[in-house]
């Protein structure tokens, strides 16, 4: 049976899959900050996804942690055994143009996007490295594309994510380990309700004319993208040619974006 592993796993994108994932049988470890959050989860897994009590984990921990988190996966592979598919679904976005961000608030983004997802990976790589099978799926997001006004912490996050799973991929198929990374939109989550409060209005206009995706229907492309071992996720036709002609045609995006954002500013 199928032992998948979910950071961010008590809500949004994480959850959808724990529930997709519910739904085909496997066994779910769920990790997160707030044990009321996993609670209600496994909760909602069992009662409306057909999971058994007995085939969910949850642990409390701050990916941003290295020895929180790998004690907690470490927990999780000795409740349900080794780890098949790990989905680095944790983050945080805190919107606000670099002249008012603090470098706390910064720091924090990297610290969870990137190095929470380092962390994660880390916990687990060894292990499938050496039995020859796994699949680590790593969530970007649109994001990690193209730079966005108001959102330098959370865009470097993203971009580095791409690096890393590249760099790691190469590596990781030497020894039979597949890498995916996904580039979703924005998301129906409680997570984009509080960032649509603080997203800065120059980022409404080149963001705000697209309709957020359900974080179910995200979940289904991604589970999909694992079963088909693709390495890049990607999440419609614009990310996906952003994605792939990202270079040649960000110019011209960025013309468009700067005009928008100096209408938006009165200029």
């Amino acid at each position: 049976m199928t032992h998948v592993i979910i950071t961010g796993g008590s809500s949004g994108i994480g959850l959808a899959l724990a529930a997709l994932y519910a739904s085909r049988g496997a066994r779910l470890s769920l990790i997160a900050r707030s044990r009321n959050l996993l609670e209600l989860a496994a909760e909602k897994l069992v009662a409306k996804h057909g999971a058994k009590a007995a085939d969910i984990h949850i642990e409390t921990a701050d990916v941003a942690n290295e020895a929180e988190i790998d004690s907690a996966i470490g927990r999780c592979v000795e409740a349900l055994g080794p780890c098949d598919i790990l989905v680095t679904s944790a983050g945080i976005v805190e919107p606000a143009p670099f002249l008012e961000a603090s470098s706390e608030a910064f720091r924090r983004q990297m610290d969870t996007n990137f190095s929470g997802t380092v962390n994660a990976v880390r916990a687990v790589y060894p292990d499938m490295a050496q039995r020859g099978s796994g699949h680590i799926v790593m969530i970007s997001s649109g994001s990690g594309l193209i730079g966005i006004y108001g959102y330098t912490a959370y865009c470097a996050s993203k971009f580095a994510l791409r690096g890393f799973a590249e760099a790691l991929r190469s590596e990781a198929r030497c020894h039979g380990v597949d890498i995916s990374v996904g580039f979703p939109p924005d998301t129906e989550t409680p997570q984009f309700e509080r960032e649509i409060a603080e997203r800065p209005p120059e980022a409404s206009v080149v963001m705000g004319v697209v309709r957020p995706w359900s974080a179910e229907a995200v979940a289904r492309k991604i589970a999909d993208g694992v079963e088909k071992r693709r390495f890049e996720i990607y999440f419609g036709l614009p990310l996906f040619l952003l994605g792939r002609f990202g270079p040649a045609v960000r110019p011209l995006i960025n013309w468009w974006f700067d005009r928008a954002i100096a209408r938006c500013r009165g200029r």
